[in-house]
């Protein structure tokens, strides 16, 4: 079972695995070779290099780990065991290292009390690099790496305490590591997301990657370790579908984009880019609904959270949250769109009628 944070020793040791983690991943996205790329052009019309290693670093954790674990060199039920702790830690962290950027050089800093909260809530700078990395960019290698080692972690738990693994725990580990290989694998697109392009980095991002997604996003393997209720077939393909289904929409639709903003020539689904005034891409999944890639990730996660059962209702927190989080940045993004294009928006929401679910919303 997790030690609960009782004591300083169990604080201090969180700390060490959490602070030594992360300096791991930062010295190797300095070290690890990776492919070159610029981002989205700012609005000073510069364009950031960035070094797109993380897929190599994902593996090459994944085989370090995986090779100590089968020479019995490492355990990972550690991380089950100082779960508490490491997220105490991820907390703590995420509020020096908030402080850390506030106080940058380059920092552009608000006047007052309300500016001091926003500043630090929101960020004070766009695009921060230490060592010259993208801070923010970085952010997403600790979050969705300790992500998969926390899941990994259950499976380890279950195996030692049964001697096996239930089908629902084979099914979690699988859909996990996929989703986080295909992040890795579809980096490059981050470099043209909101978050890379518009948002600073402050409390809310930083607390985002390193306290909430591996911690509150492993949660639902935290119950399977315990869940060992027999899985259907019919229940156990239902899901496999629904994960696969969701990866496709998701990850091809913002696919789509990407390479419709890297050339407006780009084919799809076998044919011509077809766009309203070379503006506003049409083809594709953005011909069907505005906001597909929301529907993709919300199958995600209810195919991942679906799998603990009626364990508890803790697991279905995430994917509803999730929901009412995706379906509010779609309105939010339909009225910046609004204002953004005017009248050929309003074309574009003729031709593609739905956000999220066709003939539904």
């Amino acid at each position: 079972m997790p030690r609960p944070v009782t004591d300083p020793v169990t604080l201090a040791y969180g700390l060490a695995l959490a602070l030594g983690f992360v300096a791991y991943l930062f010295v190797g996205s300095l070290l690890v070779p990776g492919k070159e790329e610029k981002g989205a052009k700012l609005a000073d019309g510069t364009r950031l290099p960035y070094r797109l290693n993380g897929l190599a670093l994902f593996l090459l954790t994944a085989a370090l780990l995986g090779g100590g674990t089968w020479l019995g060199l490492v355990d990972l039920a550690f991380v089950h065991e100082h779960f508490w702790g490491l997220f105490v830690a991820a907390n703590l962290f995420s509020v020096a290292h908030t402080v850390a950027l506030y106080l940058s050089p380059k920092a552009e800093r608000s006047r007052g009390l309300r500016g001091l909260v926003s500043d630090l809530w929101y960020g004070v700078e766009l695009n921060p690099r230490w060592l010259g990395v993208d801070i923010k960019m970085f952010a997403y290698r600790p979050s969705l790496i300790g992500l998969a080692i926390l899941n990994a972690s259950f499976a380890v738990v279950q195996w030692q305490e049964r001697g096996e693994l239930t089908t629902q725990m084979m099914l979690y580990q699988a859909f996990t590591f996929v989703y986080v290989f295909n992040y890795f694998q579809f980096e490059y697109g981050m470099l043209h997301t909101w978050d890379i392009v518009a948002e600073k980095f402050g409390f809310m991002l930083v607390w985002g990657d390193y306290a909430f997604v591996p911690f509150a996003y492993s949660i639902v393997g935290w119950y399977l370790v315990d869940h060992t209720a027999p899985l259907p077939i019919w229940m156990a393909a239902g899901l496999t579908l629904m994960f696969l289904t969701g990866l496709w929409i998701f990850r091809g639709s913002n696919q789509q984009k990407h390479e419709f903003k890297r050339d407006r020539n780009a084919r799809i689904w076998g044919k011509p880019a077809e766009t309203l005034d070379g503006k506003i891409l049409v083809s594709g999944f953005w011909g069907i609904g505005r906001k597909l890639n929301y529907t993709g990730e919300i199958m995600l996660y209810w195919s991942f959270t679906l799998l603990a059962g009626d364990a508890s209702f803790v697991p279905y927190l995430l994917p509803t949250w999730l929901i009412a989080l995706l379906v509010h940045r779609a309105w939010r993004d339909d009225k910046k769109c609004r204002a953004k294009y005017g009248e050929l928006w309003e074309r574009y929401c003729q031709r593609a009628r739905f956000r999220m679910i066709p003939f539904l919303y």
